[in-house]
C-alpha cells in the first residue's frame, strides 16, 4: 500500500493561470489604444490624493479612467468621480489584491472604448499585488516619507517589479528619519535604472517629473 502523500504547488498553478489571463487582458487593451496603470502602495500612501492630482494635469489631454479595489466601501470612488473623470469601484469581497480576472470585469463594466488611460487602484499593501500580474501597461509604486526608506529590504518583490516609484509626501520630509539616499541604494541592488521621483501630491511639488514621465511612456506605447 502506497502511503505516500502527494504535494501539488497550488500557488503557483494559481500564478500560471493568472498570467495567461493577463496576458489577453493586456492584448485587448493593445487593440483599443488603452494605457492601464497598475497603481499600487499601502494604505495612507496616498494613491487617491496622486490620482486626483494626476487626472487634473491629464484631463485635457487624455480621455481618462479610474478603477478603484477597495475592500468595502466608495470613498475614494466618490473623491476620483470629482475629477470628472469615469470611475468604478470594485469590491474584492476581502481579497488582498486585484487579479486579472478581476482586471477584466472591472474593464468590462467601466467601458474602455473611448478611453486612453485606465489607472486601477489596488488594494492599499506591498505585498499581494506584486505577485499577481493585471495586464497593465506599467506598474507604478507610491512610497511615503512616513513609511520609511527601508521597504525595500522589507517588501523587495514590489520594489523588483515595478515600473515606477513616486516618493510621496516629501514635503513632511523635515520631520521624518527618510534617507533618499539609502533607499536609491536598496532599489539599486533590485531594480537598477529604476525612476525615483520625489514628490508631494498635497502641494504639487516635484509633479511636473511624474507628468512628464507618464505622458512619455503613454506615447511611446502608443508609437
Amino acid at each position: 500500500m502506497d502511503n505516500s502523500i502527494r504535494v501539488k504547488e497550488v500557488k503557483a498553478h494559481v500564478l500560471e493561470d493568472n498570467d495567461a489571463l493577463a496576458a489577453k487582458v493586456r492584448e485587448g487593451l493593445n487593440q483599443k489604444q488603452t494605457f492601464l496603470v497598475n497603481l499600487m502602495a499601502s494604505p495612507g500612501a496616498g494613491k487617491t490624493t496622486t490620482l486626483v492630482r494626476t487626472i487634473n494635469a491629464l484631463k485635457d489631454k487624455y480621455k481618462i479612467g479610474v478603477m478603484e479595489a477597495d475592500v468595502d466601501s466608495q470613498v475614494d470612488a466618490d473623491t476620483i468621480a470629482a475629477t470628472g473623470a469615469r470611475v468604478i469601484q470594485l469590491h474584492t469581497g476581502g481579497s488582498c489584491h486585484m487579479d486579472a480576472g478581476m482586471t477584466q470585469s472591472g474593464l468590462d463594466e467601466l467601458g474602455i472604448d473611448d478611453l486612453d488611460i485606465v489607472f486601477l487602484e489596488n488594494i492599499g499593501n506591498l505585498v499581494c499585488p506584486a505577485e499577481f500580474d493585471v495586464g497593465a501597461a506599467k506598474k507604478v509604486t507610491i512610497l511615503s516619507v512616513p513609511e520609511g526608506h527601508d521597504k525595500p529590504l522589507k517588501y523587495p518583490l514590489m520594489f523588483t517589479v515595478t515600473d515606477c516609484l513616486l516618493i510621496n509626501k516629501i514635503d513632511t520630509a523635515p520631520v521624518f528619519d527618510f534617507d533618499l539616499d539609502a533607499l536609491r541604494t536598496y532599489i539599486d541592488r533590485l531594480n537598477p535604472g529604476l525612476p525615483i521621483l520625489p514628490l508631494s501630491s498635497l502641494n504639487g511639488d516635484g509633479f511636473d517629473a511624474w507628468i512628464s514621465w507618464l505622458e512619455n511612456e503613454v506615447e511611446a506605447w502608443r508609437a
